[in-house]
């Protein structure tokens, strides 16, 4: 099997070869530190000049032979609100970042305890000034990937997510809050955000549709242990404008819609299918009822599952041939009758060292090699 053709069968429940395997093939499949490439590299015979346009080296993604390979990016415009000041970056939405231990923590969310009119009136980015020589790029690499390789193309997502994008403005307790008191505040904020939403997605997908066979987005919706909300509030609150979203893309692409989301959100699941989600990531193990025996059982004739390799505690902490007894593990389960894309939980940071992340893709060679070998 080509990868694409890999990638294909596995997300329709048909019957490939073995699962797919994915790093660094969307954004929440990234290696976030450069130690960690490095190091990956180095284990793997790699040497000279990082190859390739991607943030991993090519000859790494060859060498593991990943089958997906990524374009695209958000084209959000600069608005009056792109500064820096005291130490805080503000982003074209407003909200504020402090960078902590490499990354960008939120510390000031513009629609803390704004009223319905001044949220009516919070200026939101133009999407017609979104970068179309930055979308036009995109386009030209997707065409690339697909009639170049045989890899399955995975476009980034080009908007933030309502829910998330919703807590980063007003504040996780201030909109939570709203939800539950003030709902009218929460729909005026999601119809001024699908409008957003949808006008770049007309343009992005626009350029890229034809040639992706997947894209993704990221909302998350849910804690450790349970959703944020119950399913009767998600599909009164959310579920209108996620699923607008989902349809509007695919007038512009025929790609598979993953959805990205953290956390325990196994009592919400119905509601994502039937807004249009076909491969749910991250299958995050440690989070409540989100074990992949449960889901393949519940849903997996409904989704593809893409994801599933602990990076809360396995992957820091545990050992190669931990990961690699955990990895054959969830492949028997997941990759049951197809279904299953490979890769960790969610990015890899600094804590993760090269050699486990390694054991991931060498556990997968060895499991699909020893069911060659029984058969």
């Amino acid at each position: 099997m080509t990868h694409r053709e890999r990638f294909r069968a596995a997300v329709t429940h048909g019957r490939p070869d073995r699962a797919v395997f994915d790093l660094c093939g969307s954004p929440q499949t990234d290696v976030d530190d450069q130690t960690v490439k490095d190091e990956l590299a180095a284990l793997l015979g790699i040497t000279g000049e990082k190859r390739g346009d991607y943030n991993l080296d090519e000859r790494i993604l060859i060498a593991l032979d990943i089958d997906t390979r990524r374009v695209g990016g958000m084209p959000t415009p600069r608005t009056a609100f792109c500064r820096e000041e005291a130490g805080v970056c503000y982003d074209s939405f407003g909200i504020g970042y402090r960078r902590i231990n490499g990354h960008g923590e939120i510390c000031h969310n513009p629609l803390k305890g704004r009223t319905l009119a001044q949220v009516e009136d919070y200026p939101l980015p133009d999407p017609s000034r979104a970068d179309a020589s930055l979308i036009e790029k995109w386009a030209e690499k997707g065409e690339f990937l697909h009639t170049q390789t045989d890899y399955a193309v995975v476009a980034e997502h080009p908007v933030f997510g309502v829910f998330e994008l919703g807590c980063w403005m007003f504040g996780f307790d201030d909109f939570l809050f709203r939800f539950a008191a003030e709902p009218e505040v929460v729909h005026a904020f999601f119809s001024r955000v699908l409008d957003y939403q949808k006008q770049v997605i007309a343009a992005y997908y626009g350029a890229l549709g034809p040639y992706i066979d997947c894209t993704t987005s990221g909302d998350d919706f849910g804690t450790q242990k349970a959703p944020f909300m119950s399913a009767g509030m998600f599909d009164e609150m959310i579920a209108p404008y996620f699923a607008e979203r989902v349809r509007y893309t695919k007038r512009f692409t025929k790609a598979f819609f993953k959805h990205h989301t953290c956390g325990s959100v196994f009592g919400l699941l119905p509601s994502l299918i039937a807004c249009g989600v076909e491969i749910l990531n991250p299958i995050q193990p440690g989070a409540a009822m989100m074990e992949p025996e449960r889901l393949k059982e519940n849903f997996g004739d409904k989704l593809a599952f893409w994801g599933g390799v602990d990076t809360q505690r396995l992957l820091p902490a545990g050992s190669a041939g931990e990961i690699k007894t955990e990895v054959k593990r969830i492949l028997s389960v997941l990759d049951k009758d197809g279904g299953y894309i490979l890769s960790p939980a969610h990015t890899i940071q600094r804590d993760v060292p090269a050699g486990n992340l390694l054991a991931v893709y060498e556990g997968g060679r060895e499991y699909y090699g020893n069911l060659t070998e029984e058969r």
